[in-house]
């Protein structure tokens, strides 16, 4: 089995991924908001979920090399950070749209970087592949 990288490249790795995630994310955003008319709220939680699987599955095996056999107690924790991340970017769009009325993808942007570098990054290193 391969060491463990350290912090620092983790959180290069882990911010290549954030980028991946974000681009699948952010596809089926503008997928579901502006070519198909859904809701933004709504098409902001489903493309998560596709970000989110993205993430984990990359996160796990490269970022963090965390493939010890623990994938339940990992998918388990994934799940609980993932529902906190996906209610932050969904509330924190929610509030920047209604509040400065920018635009739906602007706002989206500027949450998800907020999201991903104060709680995703901190949550996956020291909770989810400690």
């Amino acid at each position: 089995m391969q060491e463990k990288p350290n912090t620092i490249t983790s959180f290069l790795r882990y911010n290549l991924i954030a980028v991946l995630a974000t681009a699948s994310d952010f596809s089926v955003f503008i997928l579901l908001s502006k070519k198909l008319a859904v809701w933004y709220v709504a098409a902001t939680f489903i493309s998560a979920i596709f970000g989110g699987a993205v993430s984990f599955v990359l996160n796990r095996n490269w970022a963090f090399m965390s493939r010890d056999g623990k994938l339940s107690k990992q998918a388990i924790r994934y799940f609980l950070v993932w529902n906190g991340s996906i209610f932050l970017n969904t509330a924190g769009l929610y509030l920047i749209v209604e509040t400065t009325h920018l635009n739906e993808i602007i706002s989206k942007i500027i949450v998800a970087i907020i999201v991903g570098v104060g709680f995703n990054f901190l949550m996956y290193k020291y909770f989810i592949f400690k």
